[in-house]
């Protein structure tokens, strides 16, 4: 390694589903073994609100989306690839990294061209149940694979997605008193919360307006992520809290009862964690991925998916009652989700880049 003091580079960006791992990973490296965490980054995503939040350093690079599938805008990647590939270059030996692990995005591909060139060890991780073209190419270039289920297309041991540790709170601990804090929550109603995730999704927008005053009128409170670049609800409801974006994700699964969201592998990772029980809408295009996703913990009994060309007000309405409604129904949820969840991946993968630095030292002559 460069000096006493492991350097450790965490490649992930555009969206939250490749940015938390990154710093999930980067939290088990500074706490378990004291290392210099750099985050890299481009300008396109919201590493760039999310990594200073968490204390780590940010350097970024010029975006280079990478096509998932084969297509005509391969042609284009050339020059623009070389370009990010020397920034990321440049960063690296900047912060004298000794590896580097990826998570996907729009840095990924850059990342790993860069790892390789310049001979320093580099791990990739995918957190779909289908492999993107970057990851695959990481892995191609020598990269360590590491898969979070089995069956992605990626070559790799299976580990699981490493969420962050504060995210299993009770539902009476400090986080959900928090959030009642935050949101003006009860403590004595069910708590439905209804998310697509960063950008919101408008599918269950639509479906949540019809649910809101039935659903209200049985007691229930309603926690609505419903995006910053959708307009805000027009429903207004006793208990009903519509919010563009929910940045205190540990006190919003903290105070959940039930969750409605897509099923976005970090997204599944983390609710599972939670002990959550979730109706899952999985996006209807792409290559069918967040049904894959959700696979395990609908086939444990945590979970119900509902295909989005199905979800309307009266679908909603319907899994909800039947859940919340139910008290057998739900715990055998919340238990089977508490069954569902991994351990510790971020440490489990944290342990396997020292290992691999370890055993890339020479030596040590005896006296």
């Amino acid at each position: 390694m460069s000096d006493a003091t492991p350097s450790i580079i965490v490649a992930g960006g555009g969206t939250a589903g490749h940015i938390e791992p990154a710093l999930a990973v980067a939290d088990a490296l500074r706490e378990h073994y004291g290392a210099r965490v750099t985050a890299l980054g481009t300008t396109k995503g919201l590493e760039q609100t999310l990594v200073p939040e968490r204390g780590y350093d940010l350097r970024l690079i010029d975006p280079v989306p990478v096509p998932r599938k084969l297509s005509p805008k391969l042609l284009s990647l050339p020059a623009k690839v070389g370009r990010s590939v020397m920034q990321a270059r440049a960063i690296m030996k900047d912060v004298h990294a000794d590896a580097l692990i990826g998570f996907g995005g729009y840095v990924a591909a850059s990342a790993y061209l860069a790892a390789w060139s310049l001979r320093t060890p580099f791990f990739v991780h995918e957190a779909n149940a289908r492999a993107g073209l970057a990851n695959k190419l990481g892995v191609s270039l020598g990269g360590t694979g590491l898969n979070a289920v089995p069956g992605s297309g990626m070559p790799g041991d299976v580990v699981g997605i490493p969420i962050r540790s504060d995210l299993g709170g009770h539902r009476e601990g400090e986080d959900a008193e928090r959030a009642r804090s935050l949101w003006g929550l009860e403590s004595h109603r069910q708590t439905l919360l209804v998310t697509g995730g960063s950008q919101g999704a408008k599918r269950l927008n639509d479906a949540l307006a019809g649910a809101v005053e039935p659903l209200a009128a049985k007691g229930i409170q309603i926690l609505h992520a419903y995006g910053p670049r959708n307009e805000r609800p027009a429903q207004e409801a006793d208990g009903y809290v519509p919010v563009p974006y929910i940045e205190d994700m540990s006190a919003a699964y903290a105070v959940a009862d039930l969750i409605v969201c897509r099923a976005g592998a970090m997204t599944v990772a983390e609710v599972t964690a939670a002990n959550l029980p979730a109706i899952y809408v999985p996006l209807p295009h792409g290559n069918g991925e967040q049904g894959l996703n959700a696979r395990d913990a609908v086939s444990a009994g945590a979970a119900r998916i509902v295909q989005d060309s199905d979800m309307d007000a009266e679908e909603l309405q319907r899994h909800v009652l039947s859940i919340l409604d139910d008290a057998s129904v739900y715990n055998a949820m919340a238990s089977a989700a508490g069954r569902v969840g991994a351990g510790d991946v971020a440490a489990t993968i944290a342990d396997r880049i020292m290992a691999r630095l370890d055993s890339a030292r020479p030596d040590t002559p005896e006296n």
